[in-house]
């Protein structure tokens, strides 16, 4: 009898091991992700360009899709390097992009997260879209690989 006793502990502890670690592991690459998004946010309200480029891989890139007046799509791509510029580079108003129901998918060193939001010009309303951003585990923590974005000024999700 102790010998079964001794064995479900131990089957029971096996278990913890091999499934609760991973999943352990899994909840803290989820908040890192999140929280490099969040940083980068922090960084573009604040008008931090170092925190922002603290967020980044070095070759990161921007692109946006938008529907053109005679409804055909279209796209522009970009680097980081000029993004990070313009954020550094005093503005009047705050740049204040609010994101909300975020979708987090991580599976090792890649993850995606996809994040409907709501920019604004200091408490004006500009635009709002969803971003979809690509982030990579590196040496140095989680960094955004690259970003694209809708944008429009309504029908916001």
């Amino acid at each position: 009898m102790k010998l079964n006793r001794l064995t479900a502990a131990v089957l029971v502890c096996l278990n913890f091991l091999l499934f609760g670690i991973p999943d352990a592991f899994a909840q803290s690459d989820h908040s890192e992700v999140k929280a490099i998004v969040d940083q980068l946010f922090v960084g573009m309200k604040t008008g931090d360009s170092s925190l922002v480029a603290k967020s980044f891989t070095a070759d990161a890139t921007l692109q946006s899709v938008s529907i053109a007046a005679d409804g055909k799509v279209k796209t522009s791509k970009n680097g980081i390097a000029g993004f990070i510029k313009a954020i550094g580079t005093p503005h009047q108003e705050m740049w204040d992009e609010r994101i909300y129901d975020l979708k987090t998918q991580v599976d090792g060193p890649v993850a995606t997260v996809w994040a409907p939001y709501k920019f604004y010009l200091g408490e004006k309303f500009s635009h709002c879209g969803v971003n979809a951003f690509a982030l990579v585990k590196t040496e140095n923590g989680w960094k955004i690989a690259g970003i694209t974005d809708t944008r429009r000024k309504e029908n916001c999700l």
